[in-house]
């Protein structure tokens, strides 16, 4: 019984902060919301109150005054190819990894785990993608974003794949496939929950950053909805309810997708770490 009440008071105790945490997030989320519906005015309290007169019309002057049509499709471009181009690469890669058991292969997967760690070098970079003639294209954000997110999608590949039998691979040698063939129709329909894992983060963390479009998009016309909120901001910093607006359509994409796919995050890192 005393080792019952124990267990319990620390559940209720992990539970208690758990919502004081939760509640810090969902606070400013909600003040956020409740403002974009608010006058220039009413906004300046930085309340929970609720609006006294809705203004949706908020809404429709941040996306004729910002663009957010235009960024809206330049993120679903550049997220949705950066993650395709990250799981055809990452899990080839990590296929070679774990079935090559030598210590060039050790050295490569200790190669891709430093960049867990490694920070980025936009100076090195830059000089990189202007040599390549890419500077300032879609093409140089969508290749920037697919090798930063590559060291934790061959960590996730890597994890799962050891756990696939190389007999397998055996069998369909047999069978007379190449290496290829063994990788496309064997390996890659097993490994659909890191797939699905890869694909979302790989997607949020793309469509919520801003450090590469502002390096590396120079045309305003390439820009993603985080660099039109940037530079919205920079237009109408005392309009905070057009900000809170813009930010609300901005995060309203991602947020639905996590709260759709989160199952799909969940079980993917979880075979990967149990099975690795």
């Amino acid at each position: 019984m005393a080792v019952w009440r124990k267990t319990d008071w620390r559940a209720r105790f992990v539970e208690a902060l758990l919502i004081l945490l939760a509640c810090t997030i969902i606070g400013p989320m909600l003040i956020m919301l409740l403002g974009s519906f608010k006058t220039s005015a009413e906004v300046l309290d930085f309340s929970l109150a609720l609006p006294k007169r809705w203004m949706f019309s908020n809404y429709r002057q941040v996306v004729e005054q910002g663009g957010l049509l235009r960024a809206f499709w330049n993120g679903v471009l550049i997220s949705g190819v950066s993650a395709l181009l990250n799981i055809l690469t990452t899990s080839m890669a990590a296929f070679v990894i774990v079935r090559r058991d030598t210590k060039l292969s050790n050295l490569i997967y200790l190669f891709f785990f430093m960049g867990l760690i490694a920070p980025v070098s936009i100076i090195t970079t830059i000089r990189v993608v202007q040599f390549l003639g890419l500077y300032g294209t879609i093409t140089s954000a969508i290749l920037i974003y697919a090798a930063l997110n590559s060291a934790f999608s061959v960590f996730l590949y890597a994890g799962f794949m050891k756990s696939i039998p190389q007999a397998l691979d055996e069998v369909a040698f047999l069978e007379g496939a190449h290496l290829f063939d063994i990788f496309l129709k064997v390996i890659f329909p097993l490994i659909v929950p890191v797939n699905a894992t890869v694909a979302i983060m790989v997607f949020m963390s793309v469509w919520n950053d801003i450090t590469i479009p502002i390096y590396f998009l120079t045309d305003s016309t390439n820009w993603t909805m985080p660099l039109s909120v940037y530079n919205f901001y920079g237009r109408f910093s005392r309009d905070w309810n057009l900000v809170f607006a813009d930010l609300t359509l901005t995060s309203l994409p991602v947020l639905i997708l996590y709260l759709f796919a989160q199952k799909y995050i969940v079980s993917g890192l979880t075979a990967g770490a149990v099975k690795g």
